[in-house]
């Protein structure tokens, strides 16, 4: 079911990879699901800029085209959130208020105080956080209802105090035009009482421009398909609205070593397939033997599962597959090289070679933290970075949401000081203008 990568033996044809390149010689060999946002851009583009020429009208035609839903506006009802709240089904309820306590406990530990500090007497730059004004923060509803996404835009944006939240999820034909029930009660519960029942590309470009009783927000968050990922490429790009990231199909690797349960191991991967034919599950090890019992489970778990040909599909595509390694440090330099959204160690030792991960969404250490504990329960967030941009990027936190601005008080004296400096940097910058705004205020020149 899984392809096979062999790099045990280094192939003699490969041009060398550098004394120093380390994880990154496998970053070409890595599985990678074919992704092309640029493309979708020009697919997109035409729909953003009717959704800025005629609002909400443009995204109500839209939803007809694509969701099959007529509507006579996109914003939610008060009643509907209070309806799903009160119909959602007990064991949901508790599974969401947990996962919304421990969230909020791990956001709350993150938030960054401002900083002051004293350069020399009267000289004193502050950093203050400052939250987002109004975020608009978007939740996947087509091929799965994720309500735990939900969770995870929100809270974070409650936790760094942003003062105003849209959140917006595709309208369901099967419920009346409205996002999906679990969704709705997920936002009452949160206390998000606007919400709307637009998805694709027109929902971002909806909440970046404005639409009918949608104002523009300062930053969209949350993942999507790839059409609602060009549509914040192409509006970020344009200096519209600000960006968490460009989430793209989930992904899982797995690096393991003969001590690891195969059946835990297979588990974990038909989990992330689950979610999208598109999605990667990659497993990395030493053990041939292990290999081979967990292609021999999954055979008998996907033919078990709800979602066969989805998941069939992902475990079958270019974009997964069995990573064989020499050993374990040629495997972290390969899970380093791959930098998954999720990465699992299921090693002797596990905690040693987590900490030699430099390059991963997050990181779930050990037989006992299943990928899923993240999606829903474990305290941490699940909207992280895909497509290998865990090398530069962060998941979703606080941080998002908030903004650093640097605050510089001088006295005359300290200003004094440090003049001279100012205007030789400046004349060495052929900026004299700028020494001068200096130097005007001591009388010179």
């Amino acid at each position: 079911m899984l392809r096979t990568i062999d790099l045990r033996t280094p192939d003699p044809a490969a041009p060398a990879a550098g004394q120093h390149a380390g994880w990154r010689a496998y970053v070409d060999v890595v599985p990678r699901a074919e992704f092309d946002v640029e493309a979708a851009v020009e697919v997109v583009r035409p729909v953003v800029e009717d959704v800025r020429v005629r609002g909400e009208e443009a995204v109500r035609d839209y939803s007809a085209r694509f969701d099959g839903v007529e509507q006579e506006t996109v914003a939610v009802p008060a009643q509907a959130l209070a309806d799903a709240l009160a119909g959602l089904d007990p064991a949901v309820r508790a599974g969401l208020e947990e996962s919304i306590r421990r969230l909020r406990a791990t956001c709350h530990a993150e938030l960054e105080e401002g900083t002051a500090t004293d350069l020399a007497d009267g000289a004193r730059v502050s950093q203050r956080m400052v939250p987002m004004d109004r975020v608009g923060l978007y939740v996947p509803g087509g091929i799965a209802p994720l309500v735990s996404s939900v969770v995870m835009n929100v809270v974070p944006a409650q936790v760094a105090g942003v003062g105003s939240i849209a959140l917006t999820s595709s309208p369901q034909k099967a419920h009346g035009g409205l996002p999906h029930p679990t969704i709705l009660a997920a936002c009452a519960l949160l206390g998000v009482d606007e919400v709307y029942a637009a998805g694709g590309a027109q929902a971002i470009a909806m909440l970046a421009y404005g639409a009918g009783p949608c104002a523009p927000v300062d930053l969209v968050t949350g993942p999507g398909a790839i059409y609602t990922v060009a549509a914040k490429r192409l509006l970020n790009g344009q200096g519209v609205v600000g960006i968490d990231s460009e989430a793209g199909p989930t992904e899982i690797a797995i690096l393991a070593d003969e001590t690891a349960d195969p059946a835990f191991v297979a588990a974990d991967l038909l989990s992330q397939a689950e979610h999208d034919p598109m999605a990667g599950s990659v497993l990395v090890t030493d053990s041939t033997q292990l290999a081979d019992d967990v292609v021999a489970e999954l055979d008998k778990q996907v033919a078990a599962t709800r979602h066969v040909e989805r998941v069939r599909t992902a475990l079958t595509g270019p974009q997964s597959g069995v990573v064989l390694v020499r050993d374990l440090d040629q495997g972290v330099d390969v899970v380093n090289a791959y930098a998954a959204e999720h990465l699992e160690i299921q090693t002797r030792d596990a905690a040693s070679y987590a900490a030699r991960v430099v390059n991963a969404g997050a990181i779930f250490v050990g037989g006992f933290a299943p990928v899923s504990l993240g999606d829903y329960c474990a305290g941490s967030n699940h909207v992280l970075p895909t497509g290998g941009c865990a090398c530069h990027s962060s998941g979703l936190s606080v941080r998002a949401f908030l903004r650093s601005v640097h605050v510089v008080e001088y006295s005359r004296d300290a200003l004094a000081e440090v003049a001279d400096h100012v205007v030789a940097l400046a004349e060495a910058e052929d900026l004299p203008g700028h020494g001068a705004a200096v130097s005007v205020r001591f009388g010179r020149g």
